[in-house]
């Protein structure tokens, strides 16, 4: 079946958003260019019969930048998508809320990450909530509700329904290569897409990266970006990213930092560092999008099915990043605060991702992109528990495969389309 999505998915953080604008001045709707901020914003105005300005229009921009405080004035809600164009927003903002500091009075969106922006720091420092929109999950693609992680975070466990996973290892293949991007995924795979990828990237890294710093070397950023993708999965090395493209240790290590802005990349922390002194203190590398990881590694789910052993190495990278990243999808939706990481020994090993909720419990998740699961995938589990003891309330296993069943040490092993089908 192609992965080509019709008409407007319906996202989870539209509740969200409604309930958090009830509670705070100013809420900053964060995310990739084209995830579906506009759309979220435009919803949101139209319920409350309230206009978009839109500073991604060259004309609206340099009005709003001639004048700040007069868009953003008034007693009713203002909503302001691509904000990042005109960061004297932010001031202005700030004065309107030192004269009155109700809730409800701006939602703003922006493709730039809002801690990066110079104004940020010091202009709404306490007055703002940041909601992350990240690419369409599988089950906002589907049409189908997600309660996975929430049931997990909510002290359930899982539970096995008798009913063995319908999805073979062609489908998780395009879903996992097909990514969430909205845009992308209306477009048939194959050439069309690859277009709308080579574009999307353009304009990222031609326009958004330059307006945020002038860099000088601007042909190695997609240089950097390749070989962050083919480390997609990995604990991060930016010296041999570095070296591979003949570029300084600073200089990566500064673009990386833009491309983390821009929402192409991200470091999972390390969790756990104060568990002892031979837990690893390195992040993980993750792209945000695994379409966009895929397209940049050059893997199809054609290429996957020829079970090269170097594409098949890198799959299995790209399943980490794309589980990684339904998870915490999930976690965007849920309203408590949640603390995640990578968990890794000195002696390598590891727990792919890490959740612990406000009360101290902590949820270990291992991927697999295999459809067996062996006793020697559990040796992260099993040093996360001796760390924890009866903190670790969950510990999953997400396979390939089809059944879901509990391993003798205590694993939940649960077929990966459990996140999206329930």
């Amino acid at each position: 079946m192609d992965a080509t999505l019709t008409g407007i998915a319906n996202r989870r953080l539209t509740s969200v958003i409604r309930s958090r604008i009830t509670e705070e001045p100013v809420v900053v709707l964060n995310g990739p260019r084209t995830v579906g901020k506009s759309t979220l914003l435009a919803h949101i105005g139209d319920a409350m019969q309230r206009p978009v300005i839109d500073c991604d229009d060259p004309a609206t921009r340099a009005a709003v930048r001639n004048d700040p405080g007069r868009f953003v004035a008034g007693n009713n809600l203002v909503l302001i998508d691509e904000y990042q164009h005109v960061p004297e927003l932010l001031d202005a903002i700030k004065a309107e809320l030192n004269r009155d500091l109700r809730p409800g009075r701006y939602i703003l969106a922006g493709s730039t990450r809002y801690a990066t922006l110079p104004q940020a720091g010091q202009a709404l420092t306490g007055r703002v909530d940041i909601v992350q929109v990240l690419p369409l999950s599988q089950g906002e693609i589907d049409g189908t509700p997600e309660y996975f992680v929430h049931n997990l975070l909510n002290g359930g466990l899982p539970q096995d329904t008798g009913v063995a996973s319908r999805t073979g290892r062609d489908e998780y293949a395009r879903r996992i290569t097909a990514g969430g991007m909205p845009v992308a995924l209306r477009r048939p795979a194959g050439r069309s897409r690859s277009r709308w990828y080579a574009n999307y990237l353009d304009l990222v890294l031609e326009r958004d990266v330059i307006e945020i710093s002038r860099i000088r070397q601007r042909e190695m950023l997609p240089r950097l970006l390749n070989q962050l993708a083919a480390r997609t999965g990995q604990v991060l090395n930016i010296s041999a990213a570095a070296q591979a493209i003949g570029m300084e240790k600073s200089s990566a290590e500064n673009y990386l930092r833009l491309l983390e802005a821009v929402f192409l990349v991200y470091r999972l922390p390390a969790w756990g560092t104060t568990l002892g002194s031979r837990v690893a203190r390195q992040p993980k590398l993750h792209l945000v999008d695994s379409g966009v990881a895929a397209w940049r590694m050059g893997l199809t789910p054609e290429k996957i099915a020829l079970a090269d052993p170097a594409a098949l190495s890198e799959y299995g990278h790209l399943t980490e990043t794309f589980t990684v990243g339904e998870i915490l999808k999930q976690v965007s939706w849920w309203d408590g605060p949640v603390s995640y990481g990578h968990f890794r020994t000195g002696s390598g090993d590891e727990v792919d991702l890490v959740l612990e909720s406000d009360d101290g419990r902590v949820i270990a998740f291992e991927v697999k992109a295999g459809s067996r699961v062996h006793g020697e995938d559990l040796r992260g589990i099993r040093a996360l528990r001796d760390r924890l003891g009866n903190r670790l309330a969950a510990a999953i296993i997400l396979y390939t495969g089809a059944h879901m069943y509990r391993h003798d040490e205590g694993a939940f092993v649960v077929p990966l389309d459990a996140l999206w089908t329930g």
